[in-house]
């Protein structure tokens, strides 16, 4: 048998070389024993899939297995979505891993591109989440899973708490195709809240000595949303929002979106909007959201996974968030993916670079950030049938006879806070393409997925464009002073207005004097605690940032 199939065939020995270092512990490992273990049951060649998403890391498990001893074992095949700690990158720092398969890197990216520059790994592709997923299950299918959860009883059932992110998905991909697995986790108890992952599926389990890293990646400071951002909103929920009368959809991470949830209890309200749009989210528990849903604007929340500080409120929302038994908070990373290419009718998301056909990317020069989610949500769902009212509407505006359309914005300023314009004549992931040998550019969101973009200068709606030429100038119209933007004539602009292509704050009804942060249901996170009733308890360095 090849290193490179699924180990069914020497389970019972990597099994038993695995009791062999526990000892008397049965399925527990100790600590001190973890890259021991990891050496016992990792074969050179192997797919090992390490948990670190968005938020939770298996971070001890990371740091034992980048501690292994390169003679003994190399050669490994990293599936995992998101590289997020030094530890990610050390294993093909240190000869242990020699490529790569994965859909985020968030702030190893600049030296994940190093690092493929200088040979040193190999990416098999750029995933989004759900194709990542859907290999683990066919074809990337781990020969060990090494993951992270909250608690363990003896018998290796876990409980991930409010965090169960990929845990499910990547643990089955796994245990049913003969591989091992191995789980992280905070402590050993007698009994558990619940049960998420069933012992029988779960081979060791170590407790780590310190409970696992968890990063509050959704949490924005309204305290940093500026009038800009305010202005963005106003034309959002004006020009998305309201005619396409959107009640489901997700929002992306950003100042822009954190905006659009702190106007809902304000703005929208104001212009009626409550109990006809924004009732449904596939979301985590944004904080910024708070105010929303305390006025009665929000009916439910999927998530895929929580944030930290929101653990109280959010339990005491059962009638919003899924709760368990427990009270606690029960997310799936795959399933609100799913949710979110099918039951939502609109995605906002933002980008470092937009192309003349509103194709965009956020794998630029120097950095290979990956996508994540995004080409998932961001994407039309070719197989709906379900309708909708935003859907429909959707569709007729983009000239379909036979189907509705997604929603999908992209809400960008004119310039990254860098002074980069967003808007480019040609997209750095063609470069990137050629240097990392991709087959293709790693583009984000194709263009033709993109329904509307949103600036700080005004709305341009490219369902409503017949052809490439207009979809460009659309877009042009947008770019404000950038070079890209520069190109465009005021005449093929107001060509535009008057067709409803391009809309200005003005064409909206907004007078752009007025979009200020005096709009925002909350204007810091002390404001977020209060509205929260006090069960939102920020970590504490969002409540010194607020005080400042």
């Amino acid at each position: 048998m090849s290193q490179t199939s699924q180990p069914a065939a020497d389970r019972a020995t990597r099994l038993q070389r695995a009791r062999d270092v526990c000892g008397a512990n049965g399925k527990i490992c100790p600590p001190e024993r973890t890259t021991q273990l990891l050496e016992a049951i990792i074969m050179s060649g192997d797919r090992v899939a390490l948990e670190g998403d968005n938020q939770k890391q298996a971070d001890f498990l990371a740091a034992c297995l980048a501690k292994m001893d390169p003679a003994r074992v190399h050669d490994l095949h990293m599936v995992q979505s998101v590289l997020a700690l030094p530890d990610h990158l050390a294993v093909f720092e240190r000869g242990i891993a020699n490529r790569l398969d994965f859909a985020f890197a968030g702030p190893q990216s600049r030296r994940l591109a190093e690092l493929v520059a200088a040979k040193a790994l190999k990416i098999g592709a750029i995933h989004t989440y759900l194709e990542l997923y859907a290999r683990m299950l066919v074809d990337l299918t781990p020969h060990v899973a090494l993951v992270v959860a909250d608690k363990a009883d003896r018998g290796g059932n876990l409980y991930t708490g409010p965090n169960t992110e990929d845990t499910p998905t990547i643990v089955e991909a796994a245990a049913f195709r003969g591989g091992i697995v191995v789980a992280q986790v905070n402590e050993i108890v007698d009994r558990l809240p619940r049960v998420d992952i069933p012992g029988d599926w779960v081979d060791v389990v170590v407790p780590g000595p310190k409970p696992y890293a968890i990063d509050p990646l959704f949490t924005r400071d309204p305290a940093k949303i500026r009038n800009e951002n305010v202005l963005m909103a106003m034309m959002a929920i004006s020009a998305v929002y309201e005619p396409y009368q959107v009640t489901r959809l997700n929002h992306g991470i950003g100042y822009a979106t954190a905006a659009i949830e702190l106007l809902l209890p304000t703005f929208a309200a104001r212009r009626g909007l409550k109990g006809k749009v924004a009732r449904n989210f596939v979301l985590n528990p944004h904080p910024t959201l708070i105010p929303a849903i305390e006025s009665g604007f929000v009916d439910s929340v999927y998530c895929f996974g929580s944030e930290l500080g929101m653990e109280r409120y959010v339990a005491n929302r059962a009638h919003v968030f899924p709760i368990g038994a427990d009270g606690s908070l029960r997310s799936n990373r795959t399933l609100a993916q799913v949710a979110g290419q099918y039951a939502c009718d609109l995605f906002v998301g933002g980008t470092l670079q937009i192309d003349p056909q509103g194709n965009s990317s956020t794998a630029t020069k120097g950095r290979i950030t990956g996508f994540g989610g995004a080409p998932n949500m961001g994407a039309d769902a070719r197989g709906r049938r379900h309708d909708s009212p935003a859907w429909l509407r959707a569709g007729e505006e983009a000239g379909e006879s036979l189907r509705g359309r997604k929603l999908v914005v992209q809400m960008v300023q004119t310039r990254q806070p860098n002074g980069a314009p967003s808007f480019v004549e040609r997209l750095d992931a063609y470069d990137l393409a050629a240097s990392a040998g991709f087959a293709l550019p790693p583009v984000m969101v194709y263009g033709d997925d993109v329904s509307h973009v949103i600036t700080e200068q005004g709305v341009c709606n490219l369902l409503r464009c017949r052809s490439p030429g207009e979809r460009e100038a659309a877009l042009r119209a947008v770019a404000g002073d950038t070079d890209f933007g520069k190109r465009q004539d005021a005449e093929t602009t107001e060509a535009l207005r008057r067709r409803g292509i391009v809309m200005f704050p003005s064409d909206l009804g907004i007078e752009s004097a007025t979009a200020t942060r005096d709009w925002l249901a909350a204007k810091t996170i002390d404001d977020l605690v209060v509205a929260s009733g006090g069960l939102y308890a920020p970590p504490a360095k969002f409540r010194t940032v607020a005080r400042a």
